[in-house]
């Protein structure tokens, strides 16, 4: 599933400019001219970003509500065109595009937004699966398991016969749909007499782990469904 933004502007060639790029980032847009309205979408309906033009009439109360009013309804990262440094502090924004706005930049900047928005989301995902996975306790004993589930900090097992675990195991699988190896070592963080185990990645090489993030990734926006 894609993620959500808001354009909060009446400037067409710098909605245009945004909403370009945002599309290419697999972002959906939504554009709103009035600030007024634009809090009153907020407040029914979720964004992942929100891009406010600071020379539009009325912002000054936007950015005021974004500042005082708690919400769930907008992500953690507030984009402001034609801002200054006081404009960002007041509304607690993450990023700022000066304006005239250079496409460059734009790029720049919402691509490092969208990307500190999916790791906010990535945090909490876990991709179910049912697939093979070999823990590896010490004396090199190999525990035969399913992998259920994987995030990007850890994954659950289930063993395919009730043993005993150590705290510390190895984990090797195969990424599902590549022939991407993943080798890490793992601490279990709890365990139940079903053989139904959850397992902490403690140290992953650093290849591996950006192949697991973009498979995570991936699988994230194949998904109808958000994982929260």
């Amino acid at each position: 599933m894609a993620l959500s933004s808001m354009i909060v502007s009446c400037d067409q060639q710098e909605v245009s400019v945004f909403e370009c790029i945002l599309g290419g980032l697999n972002m959906d847009v939504q554009v709103e001219a009035e600030p007024s309205r634009a809090w009153d979408r907020l407040t029914k309906s979720k964004v992942d970003a929100l891009i406010v033009d600071c020379d539009l009439s009325g912002t000054e109360g936007l950015l005021h509500k974004l500042h005082h009013q708690a919400t769930d309804s907008f992500g953690p990262v507030v984009i402001l065109s034609g801002s200054s440094q006081q404009d960002m502090e007041a509304a607690g924004a993450a990023f700022a595009v000066e304006k005239p706005v250079s496409v460059e930049e734009a790029v720049h900047t919402l691509s490092a937004a969208r990307n500190q928005i999916l790791q906010g989301r990535l945090r909490y995902h876990r991709q179910a699966l049912d697939v093979p996975v070999t823990l590896t306790c010490p004396r090199k004993r190999a525990v035969p398991a399913h992998l259920l589930n994987l995030s990007q900090g850890g994954l659950r097992v289930r063993l395919q016969q009730p043993t005993a675990l150590s705290s510390a195991v190895g984990v090797n699988f195969v990424l599902p749909g590549t022939e991407l190896p993943m080798e890490a070592r793992g601490e279990v963080a709890w365990k139940d007499k079903q053989g139904n185990a959850g397992i902490r990645l403690v140290e992953i090489s650093a290849p591996m782990k950006r192949n697991l993030q973009l498979w995570l990734e991936q699988r994230y926006f194949e998904s109808p469904v958000m994982s929260q």
